[in-house]
C-alpha cells in the first residue's frame, strides 16, 4: 500500500467532517447551464474558500438543483458522487460516483455513501440509470443492507433530472 492510498484510507475514516457550501448558483454554474455544458466546466477542486474540511457537499456542477459530496485530498477531489433526496417520498438518488484511479479500493466511495445515509436517514437510496457491467461489483457491495440497494428508479414528481 503506498502512502497515497494510506492518506485516502485516513481520508475516508473522516467522511463525517464535511463542510457545505450554500445552494446559489455560482457564475461558473450559469455559464454551463446557458452553454449546454460547453462551457465553464469546474476543473480540479472546486473553488469554495469557506471550505476547509477533508469532505465537502457543495452545488452539483453537473445537475441543476443537486448536491455534489466529495472528498479532498492534496487539493484534488479524489471521490465524488452527485446525489439528491425527496424527504415526501422518502428517497434518495446517487449517480456518478468517481474515484481516481489511485484511490480506488481504499473506502473513499463506501465512507462518502455511508455518510449520505447517516445525513438522511430512512430513505431508500437509488440510482437513475444502469450499472455498467464494470461496477456491478462495486453497486453490489456498496448497496448490500441498504434499502433500496442503489438499483435504478426514476425520480419521483417532486425532483428535476437536469
Amino acid at each position: 500500500m503506498t502512502i497515497d492510498q494510506k492518506a485516502a484510507q485516513e481520508l475516508a475514516g473522516r467522511a463525517h467532517e464535511v463542510g457545505r457550501a450554500s445552494e446559489r448558483k455560482h457564475w461558473r454554474d450559469v455559464l454551463q447551464q446557458v452553454s449546454r455544458g460547453r462551457f465553464g466546466r469546474r476543473r480540479g477542486w472546486a473553488s469554495e474558500p469557506e471550505l476547509d474540511t477533508p469532505w465537502q457537499d457543495t452545488v452539483s456542477g453537473e445537475r441543476d438543483g443537486w448536491r455534489e459530496r466529495a472528498a479532498n485530498l492534496d487539493g484534488e477531489a479524489a471521490f465524488s458522487v452527485d446525489y439528491q433526496v425527496c424527504q415526501d417520498c422518502r428517497l434518495g438518488w446517487v449517480e456518478q460516483p468517481y474515484t481516481l484511479p489511485e484511490y480506488q479500493r481504499c473506502g473513499l466511495a463506501s465512507a462518502g455513501l455511508a455518510a449520505l445515509r447517516i445525513e438522511h436517514p430512512g430513505l431508500s437510496w437509488h440510482t437513475l440509470g444502469g450499472h455498467l457491467r464494470d461496477s456491478k461489483g462495486f453497486w453490489a457491495a456498496v448497496g448490500a443492507d441498504v434499502p433500496g440497494g442503489y438499483q435504478q428508479r426514476s425520480l419521483c414528481a417532486h425532483i428535476s433530472a437536469w
